[in-house]
């Protein structure tokens, strides 16, 4: 596991764009897993200057999201595809008709699911996924119990995240109560894993991630089975690691000397 440590959040977000910028410069054709959410924002904005600064190329990209409310039309203001259309795929010119999220209006959650697995493995398998962390350490909507082996299904969301997400609807009975999210072992699948995370109410879930025991506590403890997960964190985030001192060592000020070091 590569840990990369900044000195400001900003700095985190600008060195998780550039790293996406550069694998979709290297790979045009690159099969990019995304993510949704607050921490994401800053990051896709700095994203969309990068590629268009850089003369990137984004026709030919492929994107799947980690996951999608339950029940909320692809219409709906609050469903992570108009969050993606708004954020990311509108701004920067990737071809919606490329894009692909689970669908929230299936009829059958379990078919949705297994079809979306399916659209990934016909896809040739994520090249890089995006990855953000709850404050119970979890990863998509995998909530802590969940399988570390667990593929794209249903997850009942926890009262906390429930919480987190009432922000975007009119109060809790409107919050969603569930989610079609990629699982943990879809997660791995990915040839690379990458998650930032900012902020110190994020520090003790960073924590049992990178150091903590491996388990179904925190699901984003799973990362340490991948060959190739980069944490990029701000100081905030890392304020409660016990191997602050190596991280700083190995890759100072977050930059990447060792590329081919994990």
């Amino acid at each position: 596991m590569k840990v990369l440590i900044h000195n400001s959040a900003e700095l985190a977000q600008q060195s998780v764009a550039d790293i996406l910028v550069h694998r979709i410069i290297a790979r045009p054709t690159s099969v990019i897993g995304l993510a949704t959410g607050g921490t994401m924002e800053a990051v896709y904005d700095k994203l969309i200057a990068a590629l268009s600064d850089r003369n990137a190329p984004v026709d030919d990209l492929v994107t799947f999201n980690l996951d999608e409310y339950w029940g909320l039309p692809p219409g709906h203001p609050a469903s992570y595809r108009s969050y993606m259309n708004a954020r990311l795929f509108d701004p920067a010119g990737i071809p919606q008709v490329r894009t692909n999220l689970p669908d929230g209006d299936a009829t059958d959650p379990i078919v949705e699911s297994n079809a979306y697995e399916q659209k990934i493995k016909d896809a040739g398998g994520i090249d890089i996924q995006l990855l953000g962390i709850g404050q119970n350490g979890h990863i998509g909507f995998n909530e802590p119990t969940s399988s570390l082996a667990s593929r794209t299904r249903l997850k009942t969301l926890t009262e906390s995240t429930r919480k987190a997400n009432q922000q975007y609807f009119d109060g809790a009975e409107t919050t969603p109560k569930y989610a079609i999210t990629m699982g943990i072992g879809t997660i791995l699948d990915a040839e690379e894993c990458l998650l930032l995370a900012t902020g110190a109410s994020k520090a003790e879930a960073v924590f049992k991630m990178i150091e903590g025991p491996l388990g179904a506590h925190c699901p984003a403890s799973a990362l340490q089975l991948h060959p190739r997960a980069t944490i990029v964190l701000d100081a905030a985030a890392a304020s409660t690691l016990q191997l602050l001192e190596y991280y700083q060592y190995v890759h100072p000020n977050g930059l990447d000397k060792h590329p081919s070091h994990a």
